[in-house]
């Protein structure tokens, strides 16, 4: 058994983790403060973590979900790429700027690449969901929570916003506990 069998698999739930901290903790404290520098930075360096962890979440699964789960995956990806670059830009950049100060076309392109996401996030839910490889609860919680973090990523923070990120980190560890504990076929 070749060592990137094991180690790929678990870095990608070690990322999954640390995504899934820099979400849910950032979301529980603004829960109480708004949002502040300090939280909006973490989300927004936290999500450098997601590529891997949405790879190792496919490639738990892959024989499984088919073609349908390649293509799910391959559109999470492209989401997951855009809406990075999405939410990097709304945490530290436009959460500092004066209120007004994002052009129009900005915004467009932002609500555009929040909705790649969303459709990305779905398809790969429901990949999940149809695979049967992941517990259910989680499975559903993937193709949900993160719908519902896209379109709370465009509006005023609210305490249901704050929920929505810790329950997008529970969704989270959840799924990187199931791979990282997943046994590697021997070859």
């Amino acid at each position: 058994m070749a060592d990137n069998e094991i180690f790929l698999p678990r870095f990608g739930a070690v990322c999954g983790v640390v995504l899934a901290l820099s979400i849910g903790v950032p979301g529980a404290v603004e829960a109480f403060t708004g949002e502040t520098a300090f939280t909006s930075a973490v989300i927004g360096l936290g999500t450098a973590f997601g590529a891997p962890a949405v790879l190792a979440l496919h490639g738990h699964q892959a024989r499984a979900s088919g073609r349908f789960g390649a293509f799910a995956f391959a559109a999470n990806m492209l989401g997951l790429g855009v809406f990075t670059g999405v939410a990097f830009a709304l945490n530290l950049v436009i959460f500092f700027l004066e209120p007004g100060a994002v052009p129009p076309l900005t915004q467009v392109v932002l609500k555009a690449g929040s909705l790649v996401f969303v459709l990305g996030s779905v398809l790969f839910g429901v990949s999940m969901v149809r695979a049967r490889v992941f517990p259910a609860v989680p499975a559903w919680g993937y193709g949900i929570s993160f719908v519902l973090l896209a379109v709370f990523a465009v509006l005023p923070d609210t305490p249901l916003s704050a929920l929505v990120h810790v329950a997008c980190a529970a969704v989270l560890v959840w799924l990187s506990t199931t791979v990282w504990s997943a046994r590697p076929a021997l070859a």
